[in-house]
């Protein structure tokens, strides 16, 4: 079998303190540092290697380093640190005033440069307007990212509304212009498949007003007292499901969890809703709940088309669509997931997704207990 883990993510909080990593191998230096900058979270290396393994653990918001230093220097870390993250930014302690070393420095992408002895106005000046800087640049990259994904999402839209307009429209001029005789069975099956693109149509809408709502609540979450099994029936009785498909339901008596109530609805729709739309005409459909102590399980089993494994990275993509067929013609805006994934893990759980072709999908939804 083939599996892909998703694993919860650590936002930074927009209420904490930024990170300032303080590098060297002088304590008293960043002691001195740590008392100056006390309005941030600091953290201390005492060399470049030690630095280094610090920043690819924790998140760091800026480093202040030393040039020289024992098994290695500034300018090595901030060479190594500038591969791992380009957006990175570290500012260059020196008592040094060698051109070379401020020409290395510039190559390698320093942000700023500080002289020993410390000017403590200089150095809180630097760091504040380096990190300044930082928010601007990551500031814009999301206006960039938030533009990209409007116009995406409007060429989508545009696109999926296109082919069941089309079909309408095309029906009803044949309509006008006497193509049909009214009583054909032609006719009727022409009605019937026209009728079916109106109700995708009005299922469109009511999708885009459903995104429209999420991507407004975003952030945060408005907990409130839940009842999880309640939740699954409530989802299972009211999603789309053919004739043909079997559907088994496993509750699990469990305490009362706090959890936003809309945004685990939607989650759990996107998932089992996912589990009927590729289980074809038959099939068999199971939600069980499981817990683990510290955590629910909610486990959703189909045993319908399945995932090729070189599909597996990309499903909780942004308008990423299972396309078996290569039709190109997959309805829906594939974002259900995408949001189903942000939203479980803002309530500090995770989502994993277990596929082979033919052989159906295991979508286990964890959450934890407190």
């Amino acid at each position: 079998m083939t599996v892909q883990t998703l694993h919860n993510e650590d936002p930074h909080p927009s209420d904490a303190p930024e990170t300032i990593l303080v590098v060297d191998d002088e304590r008293v230096i960043r002691e001195l540092c740590e008392k100056v900058l006390k309005e941030y979270r600091i953290l201390q290396a005492g060399n470049g290697m030690e630095a280094l393994q610090i920043y690819q653990k924790e998140r760091c918001d800026l480093i202040l380093t030393d040039v020289m230093m024992p098994g290695g220097s500034g300018i090595n870390l901030l060479s190594q640190v500038k591969t791992l993250d380009p957006n990175a930014v570290v500012i260059i302690m020196t008592g040094f005033s060698q051109k070379e070393i401020i020409l290395n420095a510039l190559r390698e992408g320093a942000d700023d440069f500080i002289n020993k002895p410390l000017n403590l106005l200089q150095l809180r000046t630097a760091v504040e307007k380096s990190l300044a800087k930082k928010r601007l640049k990551e500031e814009l990259t999301s206006l960039k990212r938030l533009d990209r994904f409007k116009s995406n999402f409007l060429s989508l839209i545009s696109h999926k509304l296109r082919t069941p307009i089309t079909a309408i429209s095309l029906f009803l001029q044949n309509v006008e212009q006497g193509v049909y005789d009214q009583n054909d069975e032609a006719f009727r099956r022409n009605i019937k498949l026209v009728n079916n693109e109106a109700e995708y149509l009005g299922r469109l809408v009511s999708d885009l007003l459903s995104f429209s709502k999420v991507m407004e609540g975003r952030e945060g979450l408005n907990l409130e007292p839940c009842d999880l099994n309640s939740i699954l029936v409530e989802v299972i009785g009211g999603t789309q499901r053919k004739e043909g498909i079997e559907t088994e339901f496993h509750a699990l008596p469990l305490p009362v969890l706090h959890l936003d109530r809309g945004k685990i609805t939607f989650a759990f729709q996107q998932v089992i809703e996912n589990a009927y739309k590729f289980s074809g005409d038959t099939g068999h459909v199971s939600i069980a709940l499981r817990s683990t102590g510290d955590a629910v399980h909610v486990v959703v089993t189909d045993t319908g088309i399945g995932i090729p494994r070189e599909e597996l990275s990309k499903v909780f993509e942004k308008f990423y669509q299972a396309d078996p067929d290569n039709t190109g013609q997959v309805r829906g805006f594939g974002l259900g997931l995408f949001y189903a994934r942000e939203f479980v893990r803002q309530h500090g759980g995770s989502i994993t997704i277990d596929s082979e072709p033919q052989q159906g999908s295991t979508v286990t939804v964890t959450l934890p207990l407190q």
